[in-house]
């Protein structure tokens, strides 16, 4: 029952909980989200996200993980459905440009290039509500990694091939 509008996420819970663990693993979940184009959402993304919220890093999430998770992903929503201004369902390389302006980053038409290739998996121009989560989640992660190198906020920075590694392959994604 929902109370003010608000889901009964304990039932949803349940449900997504297919095997009565009490946690659900990033297949479940994959199964219970939805990207708005009636197909599987984007198995990347959903391991990213339990990742995000796993605090005892076992590969699944208890039912308060999960609330926390429904949030995070309300609010992608909501901020994935103010850049979908033609209520399209998916983003095209104008909308994510004019969302990643607004979030603060200045990137070159290559790498938005770059960006599309990466995170169109349908090869149709335009980026769907889960590759979006993905995209912006990686680049916010990257991001953060960059900064804790660039002490002058000079948006360079100098690392040893091997710092370098350790940098992307210490990064919880």
């Amino acid at each position: 029952m929902a109370y003010g509008g608000q889901p009964d996420l304990a039932s949803i819970f349940r449900n997504v909980d297919r095997d009565n663990s009490g946690q659900i693993s990033s297949e479940e979940l994959q199964k219970a989200l939805s990207n708005g184009t009636w197909t599987p959402f984007n198995p990347e993304t959903c391991r990213i996200m339990i990742g995000m919220f796993d605090s005892n890093g076992d590969g699944a999430i208890n039912f308060a993980e999960f609330q926390a998770l429904w949030k995070y992903v309300n609010d992608w929503t909501q901020c994935f459905r103010s850049f979908d201004r033609d209520n399209s369902g998916n983003i095209d390389r104008s909308e994510l440009k004019q969302a990643l302006t607004q979030f603060g980053y200045r990137l070159s038409e290559s790498f938005y290039n770059l960006l599309m290739q990466k995170f169109d998996r349908t090869h149709s121009g335009t980026i769907y509500f889960d590759d979006f989560v993905q995209l912006c989640v990686v680049l916010q992660t990257l991001t953060a990694s960059f900064r804790d190198k660039d002490s002058d906020r000079d948006g360079v920075i100098t690392v040893q091939y091997e710092e370098f590694l350790n940098m992307v392959f210490s990064i919880k994604m």
